[in-house]
């Protein structure tokens, strides 16, 4: 939204599909090793110009930012589909698991950030997750003295076991196996 003569409007079409096509191109690119040029590359994949890039996200920063809202919005999603359905709650744990793992270049960025805005979205994240975790409890699928702060442990559990390796591969075998031995011992 912008303010023009007092009242909001709202982003053009174009606008708003090419932030949506950068913000997806800039996930796609993190999804891997991190490339020597992120900017230009992101701009290539979404199919637009470095200045239309350079509107929507004047650095690293703001589209790192993006980036990670755009998730949290996803995981906020997914969660509270699952808090009626506790027992997928397993396979969403999981998948923010592997995520943590398959994004290192969005992690590593994120690590960046100032002290407070990781700790926004850490607690946004458990936030998302506690209802689920609750209504996973309740109904006997996870154990019960895991605390909502518990995951935050887990999450730094996983990403030590696949930054601990030397390459790309072996961290995410190692974080896979990971993954596998922290839900063992969180569900029942």
């Amino acid at each position: 939204m912008t303010l023009l003569y007092g009242a909001q409007t709202s982003r053009r079409r174009d606008a708003q599909r090419n932030r949506a096509a950068i913000i997806a191109a800039a996930s796609e690119v993190l999804n891997g090793p991190e490339p020597v040029s992120l900017m230009p590359e992101v701009a290539r994949r979404a199919g637009v110009g470095q200045a239309t890039l350079y509107r929507h996200f004047p650095d690293r920063h703001a589209l790192t930012v993006a980036v990670i809202g755009h998730y949290l919005q996803v995981l906020e999603s997914a969660a509270a589909a699952s808090v009626e359905r506790p027992a997928l709650f397993r396979q969403l744990l999981r998948e923010v698991l592997h995520t943590l793992i398959k994004m290192r270049p969005l992690v590593l960025l994120a690590q960046r950030l100032d002290a407070d805005a990781r700790r926004r979205y850490i607690r946004r994240a458990i936030a998302a997750l506690s209802p689920p975790l609750r209504s996973a409890q309740e109904s006997g699928y996870v154990r019960h003295d895991l605390v909502p702060d518990d995951l935050i442990l887990l999450f730094t559990m996983v990403r030590g076991a696949a930054e601990a390796t030397g390459d790309v591969v072996s961290g995410l075998v190692a974080g896979d196996r990971s993954i596998d031995l922290v839900l063992d011992g969180v569900f029942l």
